[in-house]
């Protein structure tokens, strides 16, 4: 695109050098790098995408989408085992681990291979290997230099695993070893009551491993809405998953054939056995031999600092995804990756975070946006809660699945959608229609008066809207 770059010599001078020139160069290929890459492609840049790893990064890899397929799994022998209240016999169901394994492997590999067709049709140059920053325009991989205009950090992320004593004992898990799991656990105990954590307690609990989640604070699933995180919180006993709360995890023993996990309480030392432990305590931004101290970016509680443009502090140099510590979302960092490239190609953009869903694909689903009724109380915004209960909703009662309900929070003046929140079937489809009230600027009246089509879950969304208005129809006002 122009004159190639030029580069940083250790005397200062800048010089230009005979190696591979490129208009971007992302280090990552994870959900930030890989959009970022192709979206830059689109923009008519020439691009290079670093990656030590497979392409896809955690996400594709070892987080949404091998979680998801093994839901997907848990969700099948949920319904196989309400078959009959359907009026389909269904005998005999088991499981088979090793399947449901394969076909999780089968839908990642499938996944990933598809990212690396995107790679070559858009003429992506990709750079197995460690990348290390020499300069904002110099980029070395392995013995290879790349040269490039603008560069992006792209790194992700990484388990932060408890420093207790215990930890590395054999069958203390990672988020990322569990999914490699070739026998099912008889019992699993979950330290960290995080979304992740959830998520797994309900895959496993479903297919028949006894769970109990250990976690130093009330289960809320911030920054999911209050009330719906303490209504969820209610059904985990039902569905035979234990919830011990108030225990700060001191250490991990092995006793014989389990692992017995320790906390103190005011009535002396508690533990509770499994043969299994997963620990869900969180990630924190991965930033290790990028040469980032040398090149002199600034950093906040090892993430990387940055504008609303995505920018660093070093001119050309802009840093995406979970690298930043902040929404560690794959859809996030997707977006963050194109208003990156928007602007490392001077197009000006800057990132708007006021309408990032969060999903939990636990049992039942959990999804939010916008603003939770505690922001909005102390905020002091004058606001309205309306609820609709899905045992109201005719496609939930067909579908035998009425746990949950909708909650949406306009404001009090203009009805304009603050925040829409859903435990309940399909929670993370659902949320898209809230997605988009709350970033276009919404009223609950504009929901009411579009047409929503009739049986189906989202009609439950259109209900709530109505009671901020003169009630919904299918539930009576108390």
């Amino acid at each position: 695109m122009s004159e190639p770059p030029e580069i940083q010599t250790c005397a200062g001078r800048w010089e230009t050098k005979a190696v591979n020139q490129k208009d971007i160069v992302i280090i990552g290929g994870g959900s930030a790098g890989y959009v970022a890459a192709i979206h830059a492609s689109h923009l008519g840049a020439e691009v290079a995408l670093v990656e030590k790893d497979k392409l896809g990064g955690t996400c594709l890899n070892r987080g949404c989408i091998p979680t998801k397929a093994l839901a997907r799994s848990a969700e099948v022998l949920l319904e196989a085992k309400k078959a009959n209240d359907f009026g389909i016999e269904a005998n005999n169901i088991r499981i088979d681990f090793s399947k449901i394994m394969a076909h999780k492997s089968k839908v990642v590999s499938q996944l990933v291979s598809g990212v690396e067709q995107l790679m070559k049709a858009n003429r992506i140059s990709v750079y197995r290997g460690t990348g290390r920053i020499l300069s904002p325009h110099l980029v070395k991989v392995n013995d290879e230099e790349i040269a490039t205009r603008k560069l992006i950090i792209a790194t992700g992320s990484e388990s932060t695993p408890l420093p207790i004593p215990g930890s590395n004992l054999p069958g203390v898990l990672s988020t990322d070893e569990i999914l490699e799991l070739t026998e099912l656990p008889e019992s699993l105990v979950i330290i960290g009551g995080s979304y992740v954590g959830v998520e797994f307690a309900s895959i496993f609990n479903a297919l028949g491993t006894r769970v109990t989640i250990i976690k130093r604070r009330p289960l809320r699933l911030e920054p999911i809405d209050e009330e719906v995180g303490r209504r969820f919180a209610q059904t985990l006993p039902r569905q035979g998953i234990e919830v011990k709360i108030g225990a700060a995890v001191k250490a991990i023993e092995r006793k014989g054939a389990v692992l017995s996990v320790l906390w103190d309480s005011p009535e002396g030392e508690q533990r509770v056995d499994g043969q299994m432990v997963l620990m869900a305590t969180g990630r924190a931004p991965y930033t290790k031999n990028l040469g980032l101290s040398e090149l002199g970016i600034q950093m906040g509680q090892g993430a990387i600092k940055v504008n609303e443009y995505l920018e660093t502090n070093i001119k050309d140099v802009y840093a995406i995804g979970d690298v930043l510590g902040k929404n560690m979302l794959a859809h996030v960092a997707s977006y963050e990756g194109e208003v990156a490239v928007e602007n490392a190609l001077d197009h000006p953009r800057q990132a708007d975070y006021r309408a990032v869903p969060n999903c939990i694909f636990a049992q039942p689903e959990i999804a939010g946006v916008g603003m939770t009724e505690k922001e909005v109380t102390e905020g002091k915004i004058p606001h309205k809660v309306s609820k609709f209960p899905f045992v109201a909703c005719g496609r939930a009662v067909a579908m035998g699945q009425t746990t949950g309900m909708v909650k949406m929070i306009c404001h009090a003046d203009d009805g304009i959608v603050l925040g829409l929140h859903i435990m309940g079937p399909h929670a993370s489809d659902l949320i898209a229609e809230g997605v988009l009230a709350v970033q276009l600027g919404a009223t609950a009246e504009d929901i009411v008066h579009t047409i929503h089509a009739h049986p189906t879950l989202p009609e439950a969304v259109r209900e709530t809207a109505m009671g901020q208005l003169n009630g919904a129809i299918h539930f009576l006002r108390v």
